[in-house]
């Protein structure tokens, strides 16, 4: 059986998908690419580099495409990894030593780099039902540690857990997926270790080419999955005070003509309302 197998979602990723393959074949990585219906040369590029194609005929989102890749690996963990992100040498043999050494624990998060050098760490999450951190402040661990939640942007995980846990929420479209997977591998008792000598540098917001529209799809989704999510674990339900701010918001920036702004808190806002009045997010994107 492989060791690991390196999962890729790609959604209009041509641009980013070279480096980021390239860092994963050094690594000698088997890679699933789950092409999300890319209009760009996304599928090309990703078979230039040799990788295993899964072509979604429509974007099925981030959690659902990441199930597929990893229904579809034959190999004892798997290696999320977004298409803006570059696997540092020896980085994958660093978080399998990990492994090796915690038994125990189901996912292993490498020490995530910025493009402005900043480690990437979250400090807290809506969905801790331990160590909260209320202020929210960010203390970097000097080595390894136990923690209650990951970026997804990069992480490796045992392949059985992730699916005997039904892998990402298919519910979710996009955003709060990995915070609700750190939560259900945690009350399953396996442990999530970060692993800092592995080094992943993530160039954020390249996965996906710019377009119009696309800020107002993500801050809808942004706002329906916190929603979501809140539910779920029977925490206070925010979409009447976002629904509330942003709906204000999209009304004073509207008189600036400032696309960005208009789409950001409006999209917030739809998504809030969305949530407030029982649509789901996959009947938002035609998946239902």
């Amino acid at each position: 059986m492989t060791l690991v197998t390196a999962i890729v979602v790609a959604f209009d990723s041509a641009e980013a998908l070279p480096e980021c393959l390239g860092a994963l074949k050094a690594e000698g990585l088997p890679v699933i690419v789950v092409d999300n219906a890319s209009t760009d040369d996304t599928v090309v590029v990703a078979e230039r580099c040799g990788a295993q194609m899964i072509r979604n005929a429509k974007n099925e989102g981030y959690g659902r495409a990441n199930n597929l890749g990893a229904r579809a690996a034959a190999s004892e963990f798997v290696l999320v990894v977004n298409p803006d992100c570059i696997v540092g040498q020896g980085s994958v043999a660093a978080l399998l030593d990990a492994a090796r050494r915690y038994p125990d624990a189901g996912l292993f998060a490498p020490r995530i780099v910025e493009p402005d050098g900043r480690v990437f760490y979250q400090p807290r999450s809506l969905l801790s039902s331990y160590l909260p951190n209320p202020d929210g402040k960010l203390v970097l661990p000097e080595g390894e540690a136990c923690a209650p939640f990951f970026s997804g942007a990069c992480f490796l995980v045992r392949r059985d857990l992730f699916l005997r846990l039904g892998g990402f929420d298919e519910n979710i479209f996009l955003f709060y997926e990995d915070d609700d997977l750190c939560r259900r591998v945690a009350d399953a008792g396996a442990a999530l270790v970060y692993v800092p000598q592995a080094v992943v540098r993530h160039a954020r917001g390249k996965s996906t080419g710019a377009k119009p529209g696309r800020v107002f799809k993500s801050r809808w989704h942004q706002a329906w999955s916190r929603a979501y999510v809140s539910r779920k674990y029977n925490l206070p339900n925010p979409a009447p005070v976002m629904f509330a701010i942003n709906a204000l918001k999209t009304l004073g920036v509207s008189l600036t003509l400032q696309r960005g702004l208009i789409e950001r808190y409006g999209g917030s806002a739809a998504g809030a309302y969305a949530s407030l009045s029982g649509r789901t997010a996959l009947e938002e994107e035609g998946l239902s």
